[in-house]
């Protein structure tokens, strides 16, 4: 990842993110705090940067990305998450990040 560039394992852009600009959080690669999140669990059993490099099983059929509390921010905050992902796995990561930063969104909206 080039240097304050952070994209979550879901595919959020962190270095976009208020809470992360502000100092407030670590993004989520460092934050230790996020140890309730299932799909950060998972990335990190399975070496993966971000749920795009999973091989695993196909994004629209895991749980653990789809679950309630992650449907909720989606829709409390107009993202979709699933097309961050796509973009990431059209793009790349870094890529990725770089959009996102010109567009000043740390997600594509809904």
């Amino acid at each position: 990842m080039i240097e304050n560039f952070n994209v979550a394992f879901c595919g959020l852009c962190c270095s976009e993110c208020g809470s992360f600009k502000k100092g407030k959080c670590a993004g989520c690669h460092a934050n230790e705090k996020a140890s309730w999140c299932e799909i950060r669990k998972c990335c990190q059993e399975n070496s993966y940067l971000t749920c795009a490099d999973c091989r695993i099983i196909p994004l629209k059929e895991c749980k653990k990305y789809h679950n309630f509390f992650a449907k909720l921010i989606g829709w409390v905050s107009r993202t979709d998450r699933s097309k961050c992902i796509d973009r990431i796995k059209e793009i790349g990561s870094e890529a990725f990040a770089k959009e996102m930063h010109e567009l000043k969104q740390m997600s594509i909206k809904k």
